[in-house]
């Protein structure tokens, strides 16, 4: 902060300029300031008032800054006369100037351009006073003491002198502090002058050097002339002699920093002019090509200026358009185009953005996104300066996005983002006045077969004609989704659990009497399966009628199809309904957020002592719980139907491990029952074998007995298209169907995995060992080979060896454990 007793006197001719500064200088917590508008009302101000430091122009009215600054060191004034002085000016040859202020006694000079350093060069002025600018040094560099002497007395009013005695001393002083002014005899102790001057010269060309010397000739003096010296003097000198020549070499050497600067800023001017030459030019090209509209208007809201792009955008030419107020191509009522501009033409705010319409000249309605600024000039002219952009396809764009944000792309139907918010809707409304209102969650019934069998085309277009015919039937209030695939859901406002159940029958009655014809030989008749559940305000989310409607679709299915359900909560089946839609939802989950994990437990070569390849047992990491093992967690999935979503998702993860690590040779997963009703299984296992760059044969797969029994065609077809992309079969669990020996034969499996029922007893059971013995043989005699599960000692893993098994897995041979904790060969 500048210190507040400090009284300041700002002269300058400009009052803009005294105002600015004055606001600097108040901002910086000085309050005391008096002003001149030129030098001679600053005099009279200083004949009065004591002021404790001189802020002036150079260039004012009657009496410049330099004589101003003359008139106060003469100590005319009331002030002391060594208080500081500093300039402001406009413009100046810098050298010239802090010359020309050395002379006059100012302290310092800044720029106007670089006003915003003026507190802290006041700042530096009053704390340090006597801090003018400095007096040029000179160094003398003579040996001779009563010739330094006189050097140094008539030299010390205009020069800041120091003396150094010989050569070597001389060269090092000028290194440390680069002189003004050299004053160098010629004949020196350790190093003579011009040896001296050699070396100055060979690190600043531009030092200013005067030599002294007691044998003056033409010669010596351009000798030293040509080795860089500005000039000479004989000795024995004269005062006056010595002060003039070392005058006339400090102001050559302004004189040339000058003359630098000068060039500088003519050709800085020159390259200006033709960047802005340039520029212009660019600007015009740019203006012309531009596709934005540049836009100009009076204080009437007048078109004073446009650009070619106003015609490419509205169609109305730049003749016709000029001096027209925009408000015209407005397509919006005279009222409503006077209000949109008031504001910004009465001056009630300064620029106004946001998208309005244009009419073209066709009579079309455009968008544009319009910025507009406004500008008052000195003379109180108000301008009005923008761009008008053309968004009209990116309107078109942007309603297109909104409604496919809130429809299904497929059926043209509400999706399910527009659901959950009408769903969120009236359960609040509910909730609040206690209404009642109902739910409809129905999918098509095997639908499934119809998009396997004639494309997923016909089938959406099944799904379009669906749609439509519900649309037909239903109230205008009433709200139809397509929630995914083949399932809708109907929100029915102000029902009772009668009306949801008769409009729920209305309904299957319309898919039912929905003509279906496939193919000239095939015809189906469809029917759909419908879950119903009360929005009564009893929910504690809106998901919980969601869920509701869900388990008794669920219950509706499980009943054969083609059924209505209302969600009943007394009902058992819906606690078990309820736990496998739960454990699905953590399945999504768990693949969301990779909490999906595999345990790896060892198989054992027998033969060979060696492990050979590794069972994936998939596990959930369920929070708050921990992890959850198959038999928790598989049931639910299998009743709910989303096993296919576990088997897809097991495999991508199989064959993560398999890429992420390179030692861990081979893995068998485990397919569901379901999955031979899966068509996206195979591709599915083609494409992340593909994708992860893995050798089919790492990877096995393992279907139960009983699951590969329920449907052996289909079973026979996907195994075979398995071990088509290389990858090997297992049954496993086999002997829990000891009937289906005969099946066998026909099971293109490459290994049998004997049901550990039969293993777990077997050092106990003497009827355990005939049936795993005879299960060796059957299978050795088949070209497979045979693993034993369960074996959980060294009695049992003997027993298997002997009866023939080729593989053991059990406890006893390794634990399930994740794939960090394994050890790998």
């Amino acid at each position: 902060m500048i210190a507040n007793h400090s009284h300041i006197l700002l002269v300058n001719s400009e009052a803009e300029i005294r105002a600015t500064l004055r606001a600097l200088l108040e901002d910086a917590g000085h309050a005391k300031i008096s002003e001149g508008s030129c030098g001679l009302s600053a005099s009279r101000v200083l004949r009065n008032v004591a002021v404790d430091l001189l802020i002036t122009d150079i260039e004012m009215p009657d009496l410049d800054g330099w004589r101003l600054a003359r008139l106060l060191r003469s100590g005319v004034f009331k002030c002391k006369s060594d208080i500081p002085i500093i300039v402001v000016a406009k413009t100046w040859c810098e050298r010239i100037a802090e010359t020309t202020a050395r002379e006059f006694g100012v302290n310092a000079m800044v720029a106007l351009d670089h006003h915003w350093q003026l507190p802290q060069v006041v700042r530096n002025c009053l704390v340090m006073p006597g801090e003018a600018f400095r007096n040029p040094s000179v160094l003398v560099v003579e040996d001779t003491p009563d010739t330094a002497q006189i050097a140094q007395r008539v030299l010390s009013r205009r020069f800041d002198v120091e003396i150094a005695e010989d050569g070597p001393s001389g060269l090092a002083a000028w290194m440390a502090r680069r002189h003004d002014l050299v004053l160098l005899d010629t004949m020196l102790p350790g190093m003579s002058g011009p040896q001296v001057l050699r070396e100055i010269m060979k690190i600043d060309r531009s030092q200013a050097v005067v030599a002294m010397t007691a044998f003056s000739s033409v010669e010596l003096a351009e000798e030293l002339m040509l080795q860089g010296a500005a000039d000479f003097i004989a000795k024995p000198f004269m005062a006056d002699q010595l002060r003039r020549v070392c005058e006339l070499a400090v102001r050559r050497e302004d004189y040339l920093v000058s003359n630098s600067q000068f060039a500088a800023r003519v050709d800085a001017l020159k390259q200006s002019t033709e960047a802005y030459r340039i520029i212009s030019e660019a600007h015009q090209r740019l203006l012309a090509n531009l596709r934005t509209v540049v836009i100009e208007l009076d204080q009437d809201g007048k078109i004073c200026f446009l650009n070619q792009a106003w015609t490419e955008l509205t169609g109305f030419t730049l003749e016709e358009s000029l001096h027209q107020p925009l408000a015209l191509f407005l397509p919006s009522s005279e009222e409503e185009r006077t209000n949109w501009f008031e504001p910004l033409l009465s001056g009630k705010i300064h620029q106004l953005q946001g998208e309005m319409c244009l009419r073209d000249n066709q009579g079309g309605i455009l968008w544009v996104d319009c910025r507009l600024d406004a500008s008052t000039s000195e003379a109180g002219k108000r301008s009005i300066f923008g761009c008008l952009d053309d968004i009209s396809e990116h309107k078109s764009i942007q309603k297109q996005l909104a409604f496919l944000s809130m429809h299904d792309q497929v059926t043209g139907l509400y999706n399910r983002h527009y659901f959950e918010g009408a769903l969120r809707r009236l359960a609040v409304r509910s909730a609040r006045d206690k209404s009642k209102h109902a739910l409809l969650c129905l999918d098509i019934d095997h639908f499934k077969v119809i998009n396997d069998n004639f494309g997923h085309q016909q089938g959406d277009l099944i799904l379009r004609e669906i749609g439509a015919s519900l649309l037909g039937r239903l109230r205008q209030s009433d709200v139809l989704c397509r929630l995914g695939g083949d399932e809708y859901a109907i929100l029915i406002p102000h029902a009772d659990q009668a009306q949801a159940l008769m409009v729920a029958a209305e309904v299957a009655q319309v898919i039912q009497q929905h003509p279906l014809t496939l193919s000239d030989r095939q015809s189906f008749e469809l029917s759909c399966s419908i879950g119903i559940s009360e929005i009564n305000g009893h929910g504690a989310t809106p998901e919980d009628y969601l869920k509701q409607a869900d388990m008794a679709l669920y219950a509706a299915k499980r009943q054969g199809r083609n059924r209505i359900r209302v969600y009943d909560p007394m009902d058992r089946e819906n606690d078990a309904l309820s736990l496998s839609l739960n454990w699905a939802s953590r399945l999504r989950h768990a693949i969301e957020n990779d909490r999906l994990l595999l345990h790896f437990q060892p198989i054992l070569h027998i033969a060979s002592g060696k492990i050979t390849h590794y069972e994936a047992l998939v596990r959930l990491d369920v929070p708050g719980q921990g992890i959850a093992k198959p038999g928790e967690f598989i049931p639910a999935l299998e009743r709910a139907g989303e096993m296919t979503l576990l088997d897809h998702a097991v495999i991508k993860l199989a064959v993560r491990h398999l890429k992420n690590h390179p030692r861990l040779r081979r893995i068998a997963v485990n397919l569901s029952a379901q999955s031979f009703n899966d068509g996206d299984l195979v591709p599915l296992i083609e494409e992340q074998l593909r994708a992860q760059k893995v050798d089919p044969r790492r990877l096995m797969f393992e279907l139960t007995e009983n699951a590969g029994i329920s449907n052996i065609s289909a079973t026979q077809r996907m195994i075979a298209q398995i071990k088509q992309l290389g990858c090997d079969f297992a049954l496993d669990d086999f002997g829990t169907g000891f009937s289906t020996f005969g099946f066998l034969k026909q099971f293109p499996a490459d290994f049998i995995k004997v049901d550990g029922s039969f293993i777990r007893h077997l050092d106990r059971d003497p009827i355990d060992q005939v049936l795993v013995k005879s299960i060796c043989e059957v299978a050795t005699n088949l070209g497979k080979q045979t693993i034993a599960e369960f074996v959980h000692n060294d009695v049992v893993l003997n027993l298997v060896t002997q009866l023939g098994i080729d593989y053991a897995q059990g406890f006893h041979i390794g634990q399930p454990q994740p794939v960090e904790d394994l050890q790998l060969p």
